[in-house]
């Protein structure tokens, strides 16, 4: 079983017992999230698509951790001007593991 979820404007494959990596949710660690924007959800044979969102279906999941991701290089060049501007970046994110999905 598994359902399609929308968290911080992003799609997420979330399968109960499986963790998944969303933006920075104010969540403290250990706490428990339900998480009504369902878009799908898929209970082996059966397909329940929402229109945009699954009616009643609830996920709910427990903050695991707050990290910080993987440091990225945001680089700006210009040819022949001398212009050059090197700035990092490193994306907040929550881990959240998968509880259980309900209709």
């Amino acid at each position: 079983m598994y359902a399609i979820i929308r968290s911080g404007g992003k799609q997420y494959r979330a399968e109960v017992g499986g963790t998944i990596d969303v933006d920075k949710l104010t969540n403290e660690v250990g706490e428990s999230v339900e998480i009504n924007d369902v878009l799908l959800v898929e209970d082996g044979d059966q397909t329940v698509i929402g229109q945009p969102t699954v009616e009643g279906a609830v996920v709910k999941a427990t903050v695991v951790e707050q990290f910080r991701g993987k440091k990225i290089i945001v680089y700006k060049y210009r040819q022949r001007t001398n212009y050059r501007r090197k700035q990092g970046h490193r994306q907040y994110y929550t881990r959240l593991k998968i509880d259980a999905i309900t209709l």
